[in-house]
């Protein structure tokens, strides 16, 4: 190729690539990403964390570039041998179900994926995602499709029950004051357990299909009504702290079953910590975005960046009751029906909301996500 071609080729292709767009910054797509990326070295040293696995972790790219992963999790943690699969048979492995847990650190339910930098020996990329919020959402259309036998149940019972339970309890009320003395206790004993039973077919026809009329919900005024309720009723000693996000803009939803799921949540952490020395609820509220949900009955999908949230420091749920905790007659409680915390996954399920609990000993946190008011929403 004489040198006049070459030259004028070179400034061909010159002019090609000026003309291309410029390809974007590595660093920016991967610190773009909303999955915790993080990369290790050899000596599993931090040498990357994308703006997700900072929030992921808790810990600012600064602090993690001087810490290693033991400084985070325990050796005997899976994640380690994860990472030794990986370095040893240079080829990507993926666990699933992982908990990531330290004093500092407490995140279950994780799905991680490692695989080989081939310019770096030894070095290891590691992508996480919390499978939480899903499996969260599968157990809860689960709980709403028990709930709905409860529905069918309680008009079985509504119809079978209530009416022949009348007439028992008048019964019982007329032996009561024409029997001895010596078997008046009886007569009682028997209205006693027909108000029970009747108390109890009322608390499951509370889990009708009813349409929810709805309106824009404070839910700041909501959270403080509920604790109101529970300072001057059944928790007037124990200490509540509130942590609320001023900013927030109204729920949308229905202000009366708010309050009752927010009411049993509480009523529940104030059981929790009604023998701690130092028994505390903390009452929160804030953003957080990227949770969508589809409406019951509906093509279209809520945005649900609110969540308000009840964190007791109690010693925390049962593990072998965490699975079933919101399934109808699921309960720890000796006299406990096992309705409320199902009608709490209700109520919030009508609503298009996502209900989360995450407990250990010393920390139980129940979140509701709900949605918020948008101009498409008519004012009532």
């Amino acid at each position: 190729m004489s040198g006049a071609v070459a030259s004028r080729l070179r400034a061909a292709i010159s002019r090609v690539r000026d003309r291309a767009p410029a390809m974007p910054d590595p660093a920016g797509l991967l610190s773009a990403l909303p999955m915790p990326m993080i990369v290790l070295d050899a000596d599993n040293r931090f040498r990357y964390a994308n703006h997700a696995a900072e929030q992921f972790l808790g810990v600012s790219t600064a602090h993690l570039s001087q810490m290693r992963l033991s400084d985070l999790v325990p050796l005997d943690n899976p994640l380690f041998m994860l990472l030794e699969q990986v370095r040893t048979h240079e080829a990507t492995v993926s666990d699933h179900d992982l908990t990531l847990e330290s004093p500092r650190l407490h995140k279950p339910g994780i799905t991680v994926q490692g695989s080989p930098l081939p310019d770096d020996p030894g070095g290891v990329v590691l992508v996480l995602q919390d499978a939480s919020a899903a499996r969260a959402l599968d157990r809860q259309l689960a709980f709403r499709g028990a709930a709905r036998s409860v529905t069918g149940m309680a008009a079985i019972l509504a119809h079978e029950v209530k009416n022949p339970l009348s007439g028992i309890r008048g019964a019982a009320q007329l032996l009561e004051a024409s029997v001895a003395p010596s078997d008046r206790e009886l007569a009682v004993l028997i209205r006693e357990e027909a108000d029970r039973i009747r108390d109890l077919v009322d608390r499951m026809e509370m889990f009708s299909e009813k349409p929810i009329v709805r309106t824009a919900v404070n839910i700041h005024r909501v959270l403080e009504h509920v604790r109101k309720l529970a300072q001057s009723g059944f928790a007037p000693v124990t200490r509540f702290q509130e942590l609320y996000d001023p900013s927030l803009p109204p729920v949308w939803g229905n202000r009366d079953q708010l309050v009752q799921v927010l009411l049993n949540l509480v009523k529940n952490a104030a059981e929790a910590v009604a023998d701690q020395p130092n028994g505390e609820i903390v009452l929160a509220t804030g953003f957080q975005h990227g949770m969508r949900l589809a409406v019951p009955g509906s093509t279209s999908r809520l945005d649900l960046p609110l969540y308000a949230s009840v964190r007791d420091n109690g010693p925390g749920i049962p593990e072998d009751i965490r699975p079933h905790l919101f399934e109808p007659f699921v309960t720890t409680k000796a006299a406990g029906s096992g309705l409320g915390l199902a009608l709490v996954a209700k109520i919030v399920g009508d609503h298009g909301g996502l209900i989360e609990v995450d407990s250990r000993p010393g920390r139980t946190e129940f979140r509701l996500h709900l949605p918020v008011m948008t101009e498409d929403d008519p004012a009532c």
